[in-house]
């Protein structure tokens, strides 16, 4: 009898440590699995590590600390006929594993096979799935993240010499930190800017066909000559004052009632992006807690009863496409539990354009056999509420859309005024007996009673309102995704870095969900926008994420992004170097006179921004915090007016005797008192403003 066939043994290389046990139990006992624990090979931290010489190779040396562990991957490789790169399934996982390829030295053995294996989610069928279909590392894609990261070095490594020059050590220019922190910049200088404008509206409080209970219509405008109705902005107080003069007396009727059905679509499911807004704004989650919670859930967590187990797919992707198969799966769903009139007609994998990456799928559940209500008790109180979300909103996504009945109703008085009122009725709920967004809510009034042409209508009273156009909000973490994403700046990978890294750099603050510049940040920030404008253009930075999906695709040479980006930087830098040397930012001296040793002290900045030190550092470590005075008394005491900071560093303008005085103003005051009312002006842009919004007086500034 022939001798039987040697089994061969298979090493399965993953990221996480916390991925091996949930994978291992698919395979059998011929299979090992080992993580690398991230990356294992880096540019050098003491170095650019790029030989902009010679053609931008990039010089990478092993990780420090990742000896060890390269030692005992060998010693496994070893054993190992074959060896599958299993890291995840993104530009980042290829570049890892073609990293593992080169550590480990698998390109020199000649009597290994090594492959390389890609899957959605952790689960046997798609592990075993992806074990058969093994293929090569992907070298676009290697080299679109390769692009990145030299992008990324490059700048940080030129840049932030720079900052450290002329502020402070320890800070840094990240190229899509830097584009970040310019739009939170300008979105407060449009607020600070923003010149609030009185508007008016106008109700009207009616009764029907002799009922108690009045119900409220709203002022729309006039009929025009030809009998259509013409909207009416009102803009004072007198505008409003003629109507109800005019109205006093007047005859409402019910000029037409239109009934209509409209419907609701049911949301696509979550992207990564998409997942951090409404994780923040319904759970109150930062878009690292996001990621953090979401990384969990998909690397496997123990249920009872069932072991290890991945409940989502991966978590960074910007596709909206659901296969074929998990499709299937909550058609089932749907049918069993709800019904087939809940099932989604059209197949609905929404519209990626052409900037999304499509190689992976929506985050999705991975079984929604798994409810959340089923395995909550093997979940954190954090992964039970991001893995409901995640499971109602995909299960919401297969459903039919909700339907409901528009009444709207437009009433006539004297024939000449226009009031209107609407109502809506839901006549399906859809997806929302599963998935229901607060913000996208009906908050209209409901009409109380049934009108028709024939009503009789009578007037209890108006009720004129006085309202002032708001700016536009400061950023949130959420916002600033979503506007990150949609100018095409930077990938799922990068929202919630990028955010974290301004925050610890104490560039921004985070208050009430608000995102603010510190005054740290507005230094560094200036000095960006004056130095380095292209780096901090959101179009430019869009366009080199664009050039990048060309790397991953194969249609551009990523040392051509490189060669044209590298000599306009260093130009910029040599020009920059030359220009800051004219401009004194840091350690600028002052009159305060230190009290230990006499010298005067100079401004530094510290985290939080600027504090006085003295220059005789290290032998007088005297240090007190500086206050910019403005110029301007304050008007309950009669100090100094000076910049101050909140506790976590937002800035405001408050008094000298503090905490005696509370006064304090997040616009900047001025001198000057308003000529209607005698109260403080306040600076907004090229104008100044009354403090007391109802006096709503304004004026230019004067030229300076």
């Amino acid at each position: 009898m022939a001798a039987a066939r040697k089994r061969k043994h298979n090493l399965v290389i993953v990221e996480s440590p916390a991925k091996v046990k949930t994978i291992k139990k698919f395979l059998g006992s011929n299979y090992d699995v080992a993580a690398s624990y991230g990356h294992v090979r880096d540019l050098p931290k003491s170095r650019m590590g790029i030989d902009v010489d010679h053609d931008y190779e990039p010089k990478y040396i092993t990780i420090r600390g990742k000896g060890e562990l390269l030692a005992e991957l060998r010693k496994k490789v070893k054993k190992a006929d074959r060896i599958y790169l299993a890291t995840d399934p993104d530009r980042e996982g290829e570049a890892i594993s073609w990293h593992l390829v080169a550590a480990l030295r698998l390109d020199e053995m000649k009597d290994k096979e090594v492959y390389r294996i890609t899957f959605n989610e952790i689960t046997k069928k798609a592990v075993t799935e992806s074990l058969k279909n093994p293929r090569s590392i992907d070298t676009n894609l290697v080299d679109a993240q390769q692009t990145r990261r030299i992008l990324d070095r490059v700048v940080g490594y030129k840049i932030s010499p720079l900052l450290w020059a002329k502020v402070k050590r320890g800070l840094s220019a990240g190229r899509v930190q830097s584009v970040a922190l310019r739009m939170i910049g300008d979105r407060e200088e449009e607020i600070s800017a923003f010149i609030p404008q009185e508007y008016w509206t106008l109700d009207a409080l009616l009764t029907a066909d002799g009922s108690a209970e009045p119900f409220t219509v709203h002022y729309y405008g006039r009929t025009s000559q030809d009998a259509k109705p013409v909207k009416q902005e009102l803009e004072n107080e007198a505008e409003v004052k003629e109507i109800t003069e005019a109205l006093r007396e007047a005859h409402f009727e019910v000029a037409e009632v239109k009934k209509s059905e409209r419907s609701r679509k049911s949301p696509l499911p979550f992207t990564t992006s998409t997942l951090q807004q409404e994780a923040s704004r319904s759970l109150n989650f930062s878009t690292q807690k996001t990621m953090r919670v979401a990384q969990q859930l998909y690397e496997g967590v123990e249920i009872k009863g069932s072991g290890t187990v991945a409940l989502i797919t991966y978590l960074r992707t910007d596709s909206t496409r659901v296969s074929d198969e998990a499709q299937a799966m909550a058609a089932d769903y749907i049918a069993d539990h709800y019904g087939e009139e809940y099932l989604l007609v059209r197949e609905k994998n929404g519209k990626n354009e052409g900037k999304i990456q499509d190689a992976h799928e929506a985050i999705r559940p991975t079984d929604l056999g798994n409810l959340p209500s089923v395995i909550k008790d093997s979940l954190s109180r954090d992964q039970y509420r991001l893995y409901n979300l995640i499971w109602k909103r995909f299960l919401a996504s297969r459903m039919s859309a909700a339907r409901y009945e528009n009444t709207q109703v437009r009433i006539a008085a004297d024939q000449s005024y226009i009031f209107t009122a609407s109502t809506s009725r839901l006549l399906f709920d859809g997806y929302q007996c599963v998935y229901n967004q607060e913000e996208n809510e009906d908050k209209g009034e409901k009409l109380s009673v049934n009108l028709s042409r024939e009503s009789v209508l009578s007037l209890e009273r108006f009720d004129p309102r006085q309202h002032f156009t708001q700016p536009a909000p400061h950023y949130t973490e959420a916002s600033l995704v979503k506007a990150l994403e949609e100018q095409g700046i930077g990938r799922p990978s990068t929202y919630a870095p990028t955010i974290t890294t301004i925050l610890a750099r104490h560039y921004i603050v985070k208050e009430d969900k608000n995102l603010y510049m510190t005054e740290l940040g507005e230094v560094v920030n200036s000095m960006m926008k004056r130095a380095f404008p292209s780096i901090v253009d959101p179009a430019f930075t869009a366009q080199l994420e664009g050039l990048l999906d060309g790397v991953a695709e194969g249609s551009v040479k990523w040392k051509t992004v490189i060669e044209n980006f590298y000599p306009d930087l260093d130009e910029a830098v040599s020009q920059a170097e030359a220009d800051l040397e004219k401009v004194k930012i840091a350690d600028e001296e002052t009159e305060e006179v230190c009290e230990n040793c006499g010298r005067k002290m100079v401004i530094k900045y510290g985290p939080h921004g600027k504090f006085l030190a003295c220059p005789g550092f290290p032998e007088c470590h005297n240090t007190k915090p500086y206050y910019e005075k403005i110029g301007v008394a304050c008007p309950k005491c009669g100090k100094d007016i000076v910049v101050r900071k909140t506790k976590k560093g937002r800035k405001y303008y408050g008094c000298m005797g503090n905490p005696e005085c509370d006064f304090m103003s997040w616009q900047k005051p001025s001198d000057k008192k308003c000529p209607r009312c005698g109260k403080m002006m306040l600076e907004k842009g090229n104008k100044l403003v009354c403090e007391d919004r109802e006096c709503g007086y304004m004026e230019n500034k004067p030229e300076e």
